[in-house]
Formats: C-alpha cells, structure tokens, sequence
C-alpha cells in the first residue's frame, strides 16, 4: 500500500500523539485504529492486528523510562500483571475469529459509567501510592482476569478500566498505575501479535511505521512523568478529556 506524504505525516504525527495519551491515561488507540480504518482503509480485524505493533513498542519505551525514573515496582505488581496477560490471550483468541463491533454497545456504556467515576470524589486519584494496601485474592482474580481478556480482545479503553482497578482498588497512585499498566499491556501484547501474524492479520509497513511515532510518545511521556511532580494531576485531567472525547465519538456527537 502506498501513502501520500500527507498521510505519512499524519500516520506519524497521530500515532507519537497516540503514544503520548496511551502512557499517561489511556484509549490512545481510539486515534490509531481510526486512522488505520478510516485514513488507510484496513478492514476491522487487519487494523486491530496492526494496532498492536505501535502499542507493544511504545508500551516497552515506556516501561523503560518508569523503570529507570524508580516508578514501576515489579515484585508488588506482579499478581495484577500476571492475571491480566492471563485473560488477554484468551481475548485476543476470540479477536482474531470475531468482531469486535458486537462490543460496540457496551464500550458505549463502559464509557459513560467511567466519565461519572472519574468526576465523583476526584482526590481519590490524585493521592500518592498506598505500599501497605493488599487486595482480596477472590475479587482481584476475575478482576484482572476480565481486564485482561477485554485488552486481548479490543484493547480501546482497556488502559482506562485498568487505570480505575489500580486506582481505586489496589490504591496505586495514578502515575504509579500508569507505569504498571504500559508494562503488562506491553507484555500480553507480544504474545497477541505472534497470535494475529499466524493469523495474517497485521499489515507490518503500516504497523512499524505507526510504531514509530508512538514509541517516541511513549517514552517522552513516561520520562517527564516521573520526574514532573504535578504528573498526577494532569495525568487525571488528560483522562477526563479522553474519557469526554471518546463518549462523544462513541454517540456521533462530532
């Protein structure tokens, strides 16, 4: 396939933006697949493939610069980690056979559910992380498992839902979440794209070239998060405005 050199500068352009978003609050790939489906014109399941180049370079970029800047803690986060790789390729076993429009629907509604979340009580996530919180094993099981498998499947606004979990319930702070969330996303990612190319379903010179633009996002961002003390702050106003533009997308409000 070939792009005019306006269509490479916005492949470009939108996917470091993408990046950018996808590190610091989530649904980055609401930009990716469109401009995948709508700029490029892949088919739903050729894009959901080829989307997943960008996120696991970006997500490894990222892992690197939380890591290295002291804010992603490995042991502590390994049972969230690992449950959720656990249900991601079970989704994304599903996502290679079914479409993911049939989900269409709920996200609508997984959507609006979190906007009001995010607005209720927002100090609760703006406070730092709790090293002495421990999590119910029966509720964070299918928690995580369910996580992961909707991240393997669809992966929009998975980075989101997991934001809340991390949050809300294992009382991380949200950079801290953030910097767990990219890790696993970039871990389970790996196994989804040998999964989707045994398929052939990724389009690999659109896809690295998306990765481009995203792993400098991702790891700019992860950088300068971990070292900017207001990062919590606008990590969760940059979630509200993602949270807000994706409902809006979602019922034709544009």
């Amino acid at each position: 396939m070939q792009l005019e050199w306006q269509e490479i500068l916005i492949v470009l352009f939108g996917s470091m933006l993408a990046g950018s978003v996808n590190t610091l609050a989530g649904n980055g790939s609401a930009i990716t697949l469109t401009i995948l489906t709508e700029l490029i014109g892949l088919p739903g399941n050729l894009a959901n493939g080829t989307n997943r180049i960008g996120i696991f370079t970006q997500s490894l970029a990222g892992s690197i610069a939380f890591y290295r800047n002291g804010k992603l803690d490995l042991y502590r986060s390994r049972r969230p980690i690992l449950l959720t790789m656990a249900g991601a390729l079970a989704g994304v076993l599903l996502a290679v056979n079914v479409s993911n429009e049939s989900f269409r629907s709920v996200f609508r509604v997984l959507m609006v559910v979190m906007f009001f979340v995010i607005l209720v009580k927002p100090k609760r996530w703006l406070r730092a992380t709790d090293p002495d919180k421990t999590t119910n094993p029966w509720l964070s099981t299918p928690l995580f498992l369910a996580l992961g498998f909707y991240g393997g499947f669809i992966q929009m606004g998975m980075g989101v839902f997991f934001l809340a979990v991390m949050v809300l319930y294992a009382r991380y702070s949200l950079v801290d979440a953030n910097a767990v969330k990219i890790f696993v996303v970039g871990a389970y990612t790996f196994f989804v794209i040998l999964i989707f190319q045994y398929q052939g379903l990724i389009d690999w010179k659109v896809g690295l070239m998306m990765a481009v633009g995203q792993t400098i996002g991702g790891y700019a961002t992860a950088h300068y998060a971990s070292r900017f003390e207001q990062a919590n702050v606008w990590a969760h106003r940059l979630l509200v405005v993602v949270v807000l533009l994706a409902i809006a997308k979602l019922f034709d409000l544009f």
